[in-house]
C-alpha cells in the first residue's frame, strides 16, 4: 500500500485515503458524454433509464462490446431486437456519434488526479468507437492502464471483468477506485471487491474523488 505520507492532501480536501492506489474512469458519461441514450429514447419512445438497461443488459450489444462479433453483424443484431427500421449501415453512421467528445475539464481532472494515484479506464466499449474517436483524445494517453471491454473479452457489470483489471493492476482489490455513470456497474464493482462510486461527468468524478481526499473539490 501506498504509505499516506507520501502525498498530501490537496488543497481543501480530506487527507487522501491510503488505501486508493489507483483510479479507474468509465469513459461514456464519465469522460465524455455518452448521447446514444438520447437516441435510443428517441428510436424506441421509452425512458433514458429504461433504454440504458436495456442496452446494457441486450445479448448483441455485449457480445459486440466483448469483442465478440464484428459491427456488422453488431448493427443487424440490434435492428432485429429492437426493431428499428434502419438498415445496418445506416445504424453504424448513428452509432459512430453516440459518444461525443470529452467534457470540458475531464482532461485536466484526469491529470490532476494522475498526480497522485495510478490512472486507468475501464470502460465498454468497442473498436469502432475506440480507433475511430476515443484513442485520439489526448485524455486517453493519461490513461498508464486501458482496460477496454472488447480486448478483454468480458463486460460490465460481469464479475470476469473487475477481476480481469485487477490482475491487469497487480493490485488488491480494495486498492482501486472505479468511478462509472451506471449503478449496475457500480454495483457490480463494489460485489467483485473494488471501491466504486457512481459518478455523473466531470463534475461528479471531481466531488466523488474529493472525498477520497484524491483532488481537491471544485
Amino acid at each position: 500500500m501506498t504509505d499516506s505520507g507520501s502525498r498530501g492532501a490537496p488543497g481543501g480536501a480530506h487527507a487522501p485515503d491510503p488505501d486508493v492506489e489507483a483510479v479507474l474512469f468509465d469513459i461514456g458519461g464519465v469522460i465524455a458524454p455518452f448521447t446514444g441514450l438520447s437516441s435510443l429514447r428517441r428510436l424506441t419512445g421509452g425512458s433514458e433509464l429504461d433504454a440504458a438497461t436495456q442496452w446494457l443488459r441486450s445479448p448483441i450489444v455485449r457480445r459486440f462490446e466483448a469483442g465478440a462479433i464484428d459491427e456488422w453483424e453488431f448493427a443487424s443484431g440490434v435492428i432485429e431486437e429492437w426493431r428499428f427500421e434502419l438498415t445496418p449501415a445506416q445504424f453504424l453512421t448513428q452509432f459512430a456519434d453516440w459518444l461525443d467528445d470529452p467534457y470540458p475539464g475531464a482532461e485536466d481532472l484526469v491529470r490532476e488526479t494522475a498526480g497522485r494515484v495510478r490512472v486507468g479506464c475501464l470502460s465498454n466499449t468497442n473498436a469502432l468507437q475506440w480507433r475511430g474517436r476515443i484513442s485520439h483524445w489526448p485524455v486517453s494517453a493519461l490513461f498508464t492502464e486501458r482496460l477496454l471491454s472488447f480486448e478483454l473479452g468480458a463486460v460490465k457489470p460481469d464479475r470476469e471483468i473487475f477481476d480481469l483489471a485487477i490482475t491487469r493492476l497487480a493490485l488488491p482489490s480494495r486498492a482501486v477506485l472505479l468511478l462509472d455513470d451506471n449503478a449496475l456497474n457500480v454495483a457490480g464493482a463494489r460485489a467483485a471487491g473494488l471501491r466504486a462510486e457512481q459518478a455523473l461527468g466531470v463534475d461528479g468524478a471531481r466531488a466523488a474523488l474529493s472525498r477520497y481526499g484524491i483532488v481537491a473539490p471544485a
